[in-house]
């Protein structure tokens, strides 16, 4: 690896300076993009004179478009070559389902004027490839022909595996966030995919940290890479523009604490970040409940519950957003406002990527994390490891005066603000959206009027034919079958007398 390069204090270049070709400036343009974030102008000389590149930089820095312009300009510039005829040209790999949705999006937006096929004659096509979706739609958008495919491992291998995917025509590989692929343990499903691509590739390898693992692989498939750091190396690591507040909490309270956070002033888009699947639905339906417009994205709820949360968090059908920690990975929206750590982060390096989710692209924003009575030993090891310097956070209740203080909420903020916002059922959810996305579900229990014939030992009860059911009524809920009659007669079965008082009455045989 060449050595290692950091921003300096320089007039920023526009995209057309930096030699992104004019259809992609002007997709940008229209989108309010301009002017290049600091891994972007480091990395696209390089990346489009068709070096390896390693790009590093934290997250909401512009990594996308990084490594999308030149990705798109390498598969378009070359095609009296190798024209675009629907073989899959360039190839990114995500950790996740959102970020592979973000991703796609984006790249549709940058190659929005570009044109594809032996004589220009269709759009460029970039098509998401990811799990927790039925395989028929993306296996006939790849017959149909592709030049950009972004996906998550699992779902490549399998297409690749089946012969719908094929990798021996790619131009360009990326592998983006790849970190986070390492915490979620896809290096070897990324091993098995790089042994289906030519080597005559371009390579670039986007990650906010460098861990050893990283490197090895970046060694194994890259040629004399580039490494760029779009930022000083002893750098915080958290965002400079994010205010931080760390209260300790009573698990009681957290909820009316949080209905007053989300009453702050000037408060935007919100996400609350739990450890588990539970928490996330329980504070997004007691959320709901006291008239705060929330969703919630974890993995309880299917493909399609999930995009549709994200859908409306971005349109602002709904301003607060309750996530996992994995479900959240990914998850790009710049204009978040506010995040809050209902429950304490494992790691450092968790609770960086969740305050992540604000203060992005130079933008300020809000972090408030709550610490129950028996997550301080796991905060007190992450506020050492960053050197907040607050390792024993206040002890803050719903009613505490500092809370309204700091945060600048309105003294008259209770605990709701108005009546239930929508309700919502997890488990009505996972089945419906399930069953839409081709997700074989057990058949219903089937049901009759009458009761399960019972049986000792597996087999029927003697004196009742085969096929038959004992009928029972709440008077006979207790009764069981007697042995056969001695006689051998007409076969009914003795019912033995119920003594639960005295005064009951026998039960006579019918």
């Amino acid at each position: 690896m060449t050595a290692l390069k950091s921003t300096t204090e320089t007039t920023p270049k526009t995209f057309a300076e930096l030699g992104v070709r004019d259809e992609i400036v002007r997709a940008l343009a229209e989108k309010g993009i301009e002017s290049p974030f600091a891994i972007q102008e480091l990395t696209l000389p390089l990346a489009l004179a068709g070096e390896d590149v390693i790009g590093q930089a934290r997250t909401g820095m512009g990594k996308t478009f990084a490594f999308g312009v030149p990705l798109l300009e390498r598969i378009t510039s070359n095609t009296a070559t190798r024209p675009l005829t629907g073989a899959p040209r360039a190839l990114v790999v995500v950790p996740t389902r959102e970020l592979c949705i973000q991703v796609t999006g984006d790249l549709t937006l940058a190659a929005k004027n570009l044109k594809a096929g032996e004589n220009g004659e269709r759009p460029l096509s970039v098509v998401a490839i990811y799990g927790g979706r039925a395989y028929e739609p993306q296996v006939d958008a790849l017959h149909k022909g592709v030049d950009v495919v972004v996906g998550t491992p699992g779902r490549l291998l399998d297409l690749s595996q089946q012969g719908h995917l094929q990798l021996g025509g790619l131009s360009v590989l990326v592998l983006d966030e790849a970190d986070e692929m390492l915490d979620l343990g896809f290096l070897p499903d990324i091993e098995r995919i790089l042994r289906q691509i030519p080597a005559d590739r371009q390579s670039m390898l986007f990650s906010a940290t460098m861990p050893d693992p990283i490197i090895t692989l970046a060694r194994t498939f890259m040629v004399q890479p580039t490494h760029i750091r779009a930022e000083a190396p002893h750098s915080l690591a958290v965002h400079d523009t994010t205010q931080q507040f760390v209260y300790r909490a009573h698990a009681l309270d957290k909820v009316e604490l949080v209905s007053r956070v989300l009453q702050v002033r000037d408060r935007g888009a919100t996400m609350i970040f739990t450890r588990t699947k539970r928490t996330a639905q329980k504070v997004a339906d007691e959320l709901n409940e006291r008239g705060f417009k929330v969703g919630a994205v974890h993995g309880d709820l299917g493909q399609i519950a999930r995009e549709k949360a994200l859908k409306a968090f971005r349109s602002r059908e709904i301003d607060v957003l309750v996530a996992t920690d994995v479900a959240a990975r990914g998850i790009d929206i710049d204009d978040v406002t506010h995040v809050i750590n209902y429950q304490c982060p494992e790691d450092e390096k968790m609770y960086v990527h969740r305050i992540g989710r604000t203060g992005r692209a130079g933008r300020t924003g809000v972090a408030v994390t709550l610490v129950d009575w028996d997550e301080l030993p796991r905060w007190m090891m992450i506020d050492k490891a960053l050197g907040l310097g607050s390792p024993d956070p206040a002890e803050t209740y719903s009613s505490s005066p500092h809370l309204y203080a700091e945060l600048d909420i309105p003294t008259d903020a209770g605990g709701s603000i108005g009546k239930p916002h929508k309700t919502s059922s997890t488990r009505r959810e996972t089945r419906e959206t399930r069953e839409s996305e081709g997700v074989e579900q057990k058949p219903p229990r089937a049901r009759s009027g009458s009761r399960r014939r019972r049986t000792r030992g597996g087999k029927p009860i003697t004196g009742h034919p085969t096929g038959t059911t004992v009928s029972e009524t709440p008077a006979e809920a207790g009764t069981c079958a007697g042995p056969e009659s001695p006689s051998g007669g007409s076969g009914t079965a003795r019912r033995r007398r119920r003594r639960r008082k005295p005064a009951d009455a026998a039960v006579s045989a019918s």
